[in-house]
């Protein structure tokens, strides 16, 4: 079968499924499909040219809400990624940022968002791969907390992630949230600074799904169970940190992202060069793809952002979350990966952002243990009960 991906370091549970052979112990030939952007690995998905695709979490719960032109419905079958994204800015900026007497700890959204409005000449630009993204909500949480709103204080540009350090350069955006690695491509080549990791706006984010058509997952359910099991599998495979190295010099192939395997590994271990000058960060969790029922489709993750999306759009959110809520496909979940040993929460929601701490949650099998997943202002969203 044929999977399509974005040249990421998020897309690794797809390629290590292929090359380090749970695909092929699963029965599965995986054929896997680099896009130039996510439109059109978007448009390859709904149009049958491939079967699968890892997808920006927010694109099948827009497409369920009717937005980007396409009716098609698209199912999440699991989170591949949480987290992973950081926030740049040009060297212009950071030079008034340093001048004002910003410290980049990396770390504090509020000081950096206080920081970021009190150098800014005018409403910024910032860059993110796609409209319907976390990054994109991210920052509107983030700005709009700080009391920022668009288009007077900020405006969201389009521009795919491979080009995003260009962008920067050239002038055409202030600031940019990418994921990894093209914000530390953006440093390397001296186009601009690493300002916050995504996971300080919120501590744990989903970021990227494995999603697939619903009618093909209705037609094709042995094909589906063999391509969850090993994505899950390579998953639990990148829990554990002494096969990060073996990671980085796969995915640093030609191939797949073709740059240096040092600096693809450095986003695996959360390792982050954030300046030109060699200035380092680390950051616990900048990027995880097993740990705490990671890999779970939370419904209520999707009622979230189709809340924040019917908000934005004018759309009716009575409608818009039991839509979003539909293509979380937490039975195929349970089903396909039970015999796996996969943690099975006991239910499909929580109160998003309602933990400051791990915190241990009811479950229909194993021992779920839920990471953090505060936003940095406190907010928390109570789902809606399912209806």
């Amino acid at each position: 079968m044929k999977a399509g991906y974005i040249p990421l370091v998020d897309a690794a549970p797809l390629i290590i499924a292929r090359e380090i052979g749970f695909a092929e112990e699963e029965g599965l030939a995986l054929n896997l499909q680099a896009a130039p952007s996510w439109a059109q690995l978007r448009d390859q998905l709904m149009m049958g040219q491939i079967e699968a695709a890892h997808l920006l979490f927010p694109m099948p719960i827009a497409a369920a809400l009717g937005l980007g032109g396409f009716n098609t419905r698209i199912d999440i079958l699991q989170v591949l990624s949480l987290n992973g994204n950081s926030i740049g800015v040009s060297r212009e900026l950071a030079q008034r940022l340093r001048a004002q007497g910003f410290g980049f700890d990396f770390a504090d959204a509020r000081a950096a968002g206080e920081a970021l409005k009190a150098a800014r000449s005018g409403p910024l630009r910032v860059g993110v791969p796609f409209p319907f993204s976390m990054h994109a909500e991210l920052l509107h949480h983030w700005f709009g907390a700080l009391g920022m709103t668009a288009p007077d204080d900020f405006e969201m540009r389009t521009v795919p992630p491979p080009l995003m350090a260009e962008a920067l350069g050239a002038g055409e955006i202030d600031a940019f949230c990418v994921g990894a690695p093209w914000g530390s491509i953006a440093v390397e080549l001296g186009a601009g600074e690493l300002l916050l990791p995504g996971n300080a706006i919120r501590t744990n984010a989903p970021e990227k799904v494995l999603a697939v058509r619903h009618d093909w997952a209705e037609a094709e359910p042995r094909l589906t169970r063999r391509l969850m099991r090993a994505v899950w599998q390579a998953t639990r495979w990148l829990n554990s940190e002494s096969n990060l190295l073996t990671a980085a010099e796969i995915l640093s192939r030609p191939k797949y992202l073709d740059l240096p395997a040092e600096l693809i590994e450095r986003s695996l271990t959360g390792d982050l060069v954030i300046s030109p000058r060699g200035e380092m960060r680390h950051t616990p969790n900048y990027m995880t793809f097993h740990a705490g029922a990671a890999s779970y489709p939370w419904a209520s993750q999707a009622a979230l952002v189709a809340a924040k999306l019917a908000a934005r759009m004018g759309l009716a959110p009575e409608k818009a979350i039991p839509a979003a809520r539909a293509i979380c496909r937490t039975d195929l979940y349970a089903t396909n990966l039970a015999d796996l040993g996969a943690d099975l929460p006991a239910t499909r929601d929580k109160h998003e952002g309602a933990l400051s701490a791990p915190t241990q949650v009811d479950a229909a099998q194993g021992r779920v243990i839920l990471p953090a997943d505060s936003f940095f202002d406190g907010w928390i969203f109570d789902p809606p009960s399912a209806s």
